[in-house]
């Protein structure tokens, strides 16, 4: 004998409920209007005061400053992550000085503001031009670029440090006592079981760091370095238009923008292995 002996009659759907609007509701609404009228107005500003005139005199200059401004955070990246893996080791260590001198380090460099550091190589270097020339390496530090690529890369090294800190010691030890039963050695270990697995656990921040030192890279532009900023006051000493600003603010936003999809894309191709 069968269980079901008449089908269930269908039910009818449950009534919609109403959507009251709440007063939070209500505020996100007018934030988010007030948001768009803004972006109308300075879109429809930026029409109706264009000017050919300026913008085929300072084009080629942002354009120029956005390279100075790529490489410059390209590099400082670049150098700051070849740097940070041995400080990163170091932090670990169970040497008391090396650690302790490690730790100093990142904690100055994290601590103190980006421009302050800066300063101190771009005005406190040349104080000692005679050692510096003694050592032939007043050439490298006489360049604003060289100097500002040199504060960033230590700003940038210190952050990193951190990142590659925290990402080796979130993989798991049993990793390490599974190759060394397995007889491998310890740098092997490190190399190609720890280290690639740190560094998926790293992306995100790495992301975080870099798309902060493309805003912080404005900075340079203080000690004469013509990057993007850089253009940007130059144009507006020669036009005291404040829509130069607004263009650089645009072209941070797309490099910004053009950064973030671009690594999420580049880590959603690196992480495919571990989604189900």
């Amino acid at each position: 004998m069968s269980y079901a002996e008449a089908l269930i009659p269908a039910q009818p759907a449950p009534p919609e409920t109403m959507r009251r609007f709440s007063k939070a509701r209500i505020a996100g609404y007018f934030f988010l209007a007030l948001w768009a009228l803004l972006g109308i107005a300075l879109i429809t500003m930026m029409i109706t005061n264009w000017d050919n005139a300026k913008f085929f005199k300072f084009g080629p200059r942002f354009l120029h400053g956005l390279w100075i401004t790529v490489k410059l955070v390209g590099s400082s990246f670049i150098l700051g992550a070849i740097l940070s893996i041995p400080l990163a080791l170091a932090r670990m260590s169970k040497n008391k000085i090396l650690n302790g001198l490690t730790y100093c380090y990142v904690y100055l460099f994290r601590g103190t503001p980006l421009l302050a550091q800066i300063f101190i190589v771009y005005y406190g270097f040349p104080q000692a031009r005679g050692f510096l020339d003694y050592i032939g390496l007043w050439w490298f530090f006489r360049d604003p670029f060289n100097c500002g690529l040199f504060a960033m890369t230590l700003n940038t090294a210190a952050y990193q440090t951190e990142i590659v800190r925290g990402a080796i010691q979130s993989v798991h030890r049993g990793q390490s006592e599974a190759a060394a039963s397995l007889g491998l050695h310890k740098l092997v270990t490190f190399y190609k079981i720890i280290l690639p697995q740190a560094l998926i656990v790293a992306l995100r921040p790495y992301g975080n760091e870099i798309i902060l030192l493309i805003k912080s890279s404005a900075t340079v532009s203080i000690i004469t370095v013509y990057d993007l900023m850089g253009e940007t006051r130059y144009a507006f000493s020669q036009t005291y238009d404040y829509q130069t600003y607004l263009w650089a603010a645009i072209f941070y936003l797309s490099i910004v923008e053009i950064m973030r999809n671009g690594w999420a894309r580049m880590e959603a191709y690196l992480t495919r292995h571990l989604k189900r």
